[in-house]
């Protein structure tokens, strides 16, 4: 068992008096007291607190009124079921009392151990909240035959339901005409289709039992004073928001039993059990879940032993039509902070849509007004709140609820954070644009150092200030109250969660640097010599290697519909097509931003990770006053750059930001939104994306339910056949049957290389048409010292040193292929839900009828070594295997690549290598088992180093025709974190 760490800092090796119990526990104080009351009296004087409460949103009069039908009942807790609260006690029994923190071990190796909370311990307890004892098995579950496909009659039912409705979204005119067609073939049979027509799919989908909150609305309209003869058009307007019960769709996270191994029950902090540093990951691994939970505890000691749900929120507006005219939605979102990283990130069901906002129009002549602006602002925090009022009361009083692992808890609920890029956070934090959300920096130097935004002072400064200086001082919009003041503890300033895609992917990135980059050139250069050296970038960058998930840019990246992935792709290439281009200290810049975006985004965050954002954001202020002193810019007083200085606090508070990022929100879009959009026919089209929502949550629950009930083993067909014949056949895959880069499959070793499960019958052979094919006329020798190697693996000397005759002779037949595949760990890019990646590794003579295609990769060369140190990087010339002795041995022939320097690059901070040649410019070739690859590399030529015109430069000829190259680093996350 590892030794308990004192919450928040180390613990010390020694008080400094025996007779002092108590520490203040604010960072940096290593004051220590005797008593409570000197412990307060401590914090009251200089760790002071405001403890003015602002005005409640629903006693806010003027803008809005009527909910609607529903106004009688907006400050009146909605109804729950009575056990819901079954067991709560005012003055509970001793064994809700904190007790001693838990420490455990987690991992392999003992290498990780964790502190959990001892408070809000998430105990199991009975369907009347009762506590149970620690070994008390789950109560019995509800039983169904495995049989029991209602509503569908078979399994046959249920898979094309869901192929036709989920995966291949087929319109009700197609399904009829297929189902029709089904129909003719079967009529000599007898038989007859498995549906009538699309209503009866439907009407089945609709009846399934399991999966959908109901989906229920109200209305909100103004109802403040009209002024003038004639009020505008929008004061008359009503607005229907559409909503789900996020109380209820918690609950069916909860439940789910497919998270039920994804979930952190308790707020816990995690440490190397080698050096006891900290690190960050999952959301209830940072300090707020701990703080939470202890602030649940001091307000009410009763709720020890709950367990504590942070809700997370998401809203952002979408477009799904412009060539048919603007139409926008604007979806709100719900996931829970115990739901981890991986599993929110892979779209999972984790995240839920709980919400279409209203978007009032008026006219041109309105839209401008302060009464109009006013007006929408209010109507976003009216109807929040509204859709959140179903969380007040079990954010007081614990409410029991059923887990996924079929025992009971008692749950509290806090809002704990909001996914919004910065349009939407100044809505949020009801605050003045270009003014920081977070911090009291003024807007016209944000850089400076600032106390953090607090609602207490909010609170307190609306109290005494009036509203111009409130503006101008503070950048606080007066007339509007956040959603969050009709909530117990809850902050907007304090959930606003940092956003990587539009903070800094599209903001700093996109729209900041390569602008700036592009204005020095016109400043520099004027402005057609700026333009043909932006065409040279622009050939550079469509002269890149492919890589697997590298985004092509074949006519540059001068376009005007950007989306977050365009930018992504922009950033692993364009540091190296700059350089040569711009002053050195320029590129610094560059590499300083993307040392801290890549650093950022990582799966993990250690006290040493957080030491290095700290130094890449240091860098990145010292080098970026190049442009300021270039003229290309005044200021650097830019919300979104400025958002950089509170990531290292936002991570301690929230854990990894990439599990709270809006590219979340962003790619849920496309399933809940934009996709159901396109099914519809466009009229009224909102009630019919519900719909569909509402049929996929069902399917996918119904899919869930099978699952676990063991009824979905096989495929349709070897289900039938195995019900027919009574024997089965074991099914193979094969990984070029699923092309995704996303895997499910949990993690048992770091990487593995497999070859393609089809060799190439066109190609080679046997050694000798081998040798033809490749042009290296020394490759049977090679292979020769490489058998004896395998059967030798204890001779030290060097091959080149072995006698040939010492070594064996093969000359049978080998089988060639295209492509291999690597699977390894690497939770911080694209990954299923226990952080493996797939990518394909090709070597072939033609790829995608463009040219041939031989991908680089890493081979591991010095296990012992960190970094490029204990890698090289070869070229892949083919894939084959071979037996020799009944061993098959799977194997590359590679061109080696030798590095140049004892380190990386200084400007770009990557590493360069150049292609390997012997004597007589023989090319340094060499045969490996593939189980020595790590994964596929990815080099950028060093365009500043050749007087190559990239214009004639094809992607597939970038290895042949430079030679000096950058190791990218920032071909993607996982290169990034082994490339140093």
């Amino acid at each position: 068992m590892p030794p308990a760490r004192y919450p928040g800092r180390r613990r010390p090796t020694q008080r400094p008096d025996g007779a002092l119990q108590l520490p203040c526990d604010e960072p940096g104080c290593n004051r220590w007291f005797r008593n409570l009351s000197g412990l307060t009296q401590h914090k009251r004087t200089l760790h002071p607190s405001f403890s003015c409460h602002r005005q409640s949103l629903l006693d806010h009069a003027g803008l809005l009124g009527s909910l609607g039908q529903e106004d009688h009942a907006a400050d009146r807790t909605s109804p729950l079921p009575e056990h819901a609260f079954d067991g709560y006690q005012a003055d509970g029994p001793s064994d809700q009392e904190c007790g001693a923190m838990r420490s455990e071990f987690v991992g392999s190796g003992s290498k990780l151990y964790r502190n959990y909370h001892p408070g809000l311990n998430a105990r199991r307890c009975d369907a009347h909240g009762q506590f149970l004892p620690d070994d008390a098995p789950p109560p019995p579950r509800a039983e169904r035959a495995p049989d029991d496909w209602t509503p569908y009659h078979n399994r046959l039912e249920f898979e094309l339901a869901d192929f036709l409705f989920t995966h291949a979204e087929m319109p009700a005119k197609k399904i009829d005409t297929l189902l029709d067609i089904w129909a003719a073939s079967l009529l000599e049979l007898g038989g007859r289709p498995l549906f009538t027509n699309h209503a009866d799919l439907y009407s089945v989908i609709d009846n399934t039992r399991v999966g959908s909150v109901k989906w229920d609305n109200f209305t909100i309209r103004y109802t403040g004073e009209e002024r003038g003869n004639s009020p505008a058009p929008w004061m008359s307007d009503s607005h229907d928001v559409w909503y789900r019960d996020p109380r209820e769709v918690i609950h069916d996270i909860l439940a789910n039993s497919g998270f039920t191994s994804e979930l952190d029950y308790v707020p816990y902090r995690e440490y190397e059990a080698s050096n006891d540093e900290r690190r960050w990951e999952d959301f209830m691994s940072g300090d707020w879940a701990w703080e939470q939970a202890d602030r649940i505890l001091s307000d009410d000691p009763t709720t020890a032993g709950a367990t504590l749900v942070p809700v997370i929120l998401g809203s952002d507006k979408t477009t799904v039509s412009v060539a048919t005219g603007q139409t926008d939605y604007y979806p709100l979102y719900l996931s829970i902070g115990n739901v981890r990283n991986t599993v929110r990130r892979a779209h999972r069901n984790a995240v839920v849509l709980i919400a279409f906002l209203a978007m009032p129009k008026t006219t041109r002549e309105h839209a401008g007004t302060p009464a109009f602006r006013n007006f929408k602002r209010q109507l976003f925090h009216s109807s929040l709140t509204r859709i959140l009022h179903s969380l007040r009361r079990p954010m007081k009083i614990p409410e029991t609820v059923l887990f996924g692992d079929n025992y009971y808890r008692r749950v509290v609920y806090a809002l704990a954070a909001y996914i919004a890029d910065y349009e939407e956070q100044v809505l949020l934090s009801c605050i003045v644009r270009n003014w920081c959300p977070k911090c009291l920096a003024h807007r016209d130097n944000l850089d400076e150092d600032a106390l953090r935004r607090t609602r207490e002072h909010s609170d307190i400064v609306i109290e005494e200030f009036e509203l111009r200086k409130l503006w101008d001082m503070y950048g606080i919009v007066r007339d509007i109250v956040p959603f969050t003041n009709d909530f117990p503890r809850a902050d907007i300033h304090e959930m606003l969660s940092p956003d990587i895609l539009h903070q800094l992917i599209k903001g700093g990135f996109k729209d900041h640097l390569v602008d700036w980059v592009e204005r020095y050139l016109v400043h520099i250069h004027g402005k057609a010599e700026a333009e043909r050296i932006l065409d040279d970038i622009d050939r550079r960058i469509a002269a890149v290697a492919p890589f697997a998930g590298l985004r092509r840019f074949p006519q540059g990246w001068h376009f005007k519909q950007w989306t977050g992935d365009d930018s992504k792709g922009l950033m692993k290439v364009y540091i190296a097509a700059i350089d040569g281009h711009v002053p050195r200290d320029m590129v610094r810049t560059f590499r300083a931003f993307l040392d801290f975006c890549y650093l950022v985004r990582r799966n993990v965050i250690t006290e040493q990770t957080l030491a290095e954002i700290d130094n890449a954001l240091r860098r990145f202020h010292l080098f970026r006053e190049v442009f300021r002193n270039a003229g290309v810019i005044e200021t650097f007083s830019l919300p979104r750059q400025h958002a950089m200085k509170h990531y290292p606090y936002l991570i301690r508070q929230f854990g990894a930001p990439n599990g709270l990022c809006s590219s979340i929100t962003e790619s849920k879009h496309i399933k809940a939104v934009k996709r159901p959009y396109r099914r519809t026919n466009r009229f009224q089209a909102l009630g019919q994306i519900i719909l569909i929502n509402q049929r996929l949550d069902k399917l996918t629950a119904a899919r869930m339910d099978f699952t676990e009930r063991g009824m979905l083993n096989g495929t349709c067909l070897s289900n039938v056949s195995d019900a027919l014949a009574d024997e089965s056949e074991e099914q193979m895959a094969s990984y070029e049957e699923d092309p995704g880069d996303a895997l499910d499959d949990p993690m048992v070793i770091n990487a593995r290389v497999s070859l393609a499960r089809k060799h190439q019958r066109a190609r080679a052979n046997n050694v000798r048409a081998l040798v033809a094919e490749l042009g290296v006329p020394e490759l049977p020798d090679i292979l020769r010292r490489f058998l004896h190697s395998q059967l030798h693996p204890n001779d030290a000397r060097d091959p080149e040193d072995i006698p040939l005759h010492e070594c064996p002779f093969f000359d049978g037949k080998i089988r060639v292929y295209n492509s291999a595949c690597s699977v390894f760990f690497a939770p911080s890019d694209l990954s299923g839900t226990y952080g493996m990646r797939r990518e394909y590794i090709r070597s072939c003579p033609m790829w995608r009828n463009e040219g041939p295609r031989f991908d680089c990769v890493f081979v591991v060369t010095d296990p012992q070594a960190e970094g490029m140190r204990g890698l090289d990087v070869a070229r892949i010339l083919c894939f084959f295997s071979f037996k020799y002795q009944g061993t098959l041995y799977p194997c590359a022939v590679m061109h080696w690549f030798d590095r140049v320097g004892d380190g990386p690059d200084i400007a770009t901070g990557m590493w360069t290598v150049r292609p390997g040649y012997h004597t007589h410019n023989l090319r340094n070739i060499a045969i490996v088992h593939i189980d020595t690859i790590y994964r596929a590399a990815h080099l950028i030529p060093v365009y500043s180093s050749h007087n190559i015109n990239a214009r004639d430069v094809r992607p597939h000829q970038s290895y042949d025709v430079f030679r000096l190259f950058y190791v990218n680093k920032y071909a993607d996350h996982h290169t990034f974190e082994i490339v140093f």
